[in-house]
């Protein structure tokens, strides 16, 4: 392909499997992700396993050359006409929810055989809802997310050190930043615009929004309360406050078109030791720290709550649900859960006292399972832990995917 590009093993390595399947492959994360790059990286896999270039159909829904495509029968016509004659295409398509339901397009095509199809999109809702409803068990969906820490270091050509890491806490994932001077007026001015095609093409166009202000206030409460036990009333209340009057149901309901954007990620809280999921007072952390900066600004006192943001995406990249512990009235920052299996993190930024100490390990053993339990933080000096939690510099966490 004609654009360069830097390779995520990590998601090629998950899509490889379903390569030449009859199963359509569905990249799913919020815009600027690099999803479009990875099909670019799909496609160029295919061609070194013997696929023809022109045996390769690619639909970008963000080209103006795409835009009379506006619906499934005008995506069916297209993608036809397209590739009369040939027995077996492979098919991409970017940006798909930009198709009026288009679901019914790819199930015909599913249906009709010959195609090996690749999409991506930008909404949750809709990928997860349409597709469920028409194509149960016909595709499979992979989440994409910004540079993780080890990734963020290959892009950047970056040693890591405590330097890289601090980058990375300030300006975030995105692929794109390396193209642009890693210093806070270029970098936050880029990531205002991606807020902004956020907040306006997916959720405000989407789902008709009238109260932009109100959308736009709500964003900077979340950001401003990362890794805080928030709730539609506790956020109607503090509108209140400030002579705004919205209610409880409103906030839940734009709380859920920003997690449907990606944007955001609601974490529940859960029962250690039971199954019981609370239903109310959740946590929301970004999907990438850099647009959080960019809506709140980069503060040092947030250090703790956005180093907790941190560790909590690298546990989702690396595949867990994830919660937050509840026992009584003590908490653990993060339930991982994946296969079976079980691990307990807590965040920390330092630990500089026996104080401290107690408190970060002292919910961990409360815990009686032996599923691994991790104390997290940026102390230069780590101590190896006690009894059998581990205790480990935020770059020993992040750097590998557990």
């Amino acid at each position: 392909m004609i654009k360069k590009y830097i390779k995520r093993t990590y998601y090629l390595e998950r899509i490889r499997p379903f390569m030449n399947k009859d199963v359509i492959k569905v990249l799913v994360g919020q815009r600027r992700v690099g999803k479009s790059y990875l099909l670019l990286q799909i496609m160029d896999e295919l061609v070194r396993q013997g696929v023809k270039k022109n045996d390769i159909l690619y639909i970008n829904k963000e080209l103006h050359e795409f835009d009379t495509i506006r619906d499934y029968r005008d995506l069916l016509h297209y993608i036809k006409q397209s590739t009369r004659g040939k027995k077996k295409t492979a098919l991409f398509i970017d940006e798909i929810q930009g198709i009026s339901q288009f679901e019914k397009a790819l199930r015909d095509l599913q249906a009709s055989g010959g195609y090996d199809i690749y999409c991506t999109g930008s909404n949750a809702d809709l990928l997860s809802g349409e597709l469920a409803t028409y194509l149960s068990g016909r595709y499979v969906e992979i989440e994409v997310y910004s540079l993780s820490y080890p990734e963020f270091l290959i892009f950047h050509k970056l040693e890591n050190i405590e330097d890289s890491l601090l980058k990375y806490i300030k300006y975030g994932g995105l692929p794109y930043l390396i193209n642009l001077e890693m210093n806070d007026e270029i970098v936050y001015d880029y990531l205002k615009s991606i807020n902004n095609t956020i907040l306006f093409k997916d959720v405000v166009a989407r789902y008709s929004i009238r109260n932009v202000a109100f959308l736009e206030r709500l964003v900077e409460y979340v950001a401003d309360n990362v890794g805080s036990l928030v709730s539609a009333k506790k956020i109607s209340d503090f509108l209140k406050s400030q002579k705004t009057r919205i209610s409880p149901n409103v906030v839940l309901n734009y709380l859920s078109f920003l997690s449907d954007a990606f944007l955001i990620f609601k974490v529940r809280r859960s029962e250690i030791g039971g199954k019981r999921l609370f239903e109310i007072n959740d946590k929301y952390y970004f999907q990438d720290c850099g647009l959080r900066h960019a809506l709140v600004g980069y503060r040092l006192s947030d250090i703790n709550k956005v180093l907790e943001n941190i560790v909590y995406m690298h546990l989702r990249v690396s595949g867990y649900t994830v919660t937050v512990g509840q026992m009584g009235a003590r908490e653990v920052d993060f339930v991982g859960e994946k296969k079976g299996e079980r691990l307990y993190v807590q965040v920390a930024y330092l630990i500089p006292d026996k104080k401290t100490w107690d408190r970060e390990f002292g919910n961990l053993h409360r815990i009686s399972d032996n599923y691994p339990k991790f104390v997290v933080s940026m102390d230069k000096m780590i101590e190896g832990g006690e009894k059998g939690i581990r205790h480990m510099h935020i770059t020993q966490f992040i750097k590998t995917l557990l």
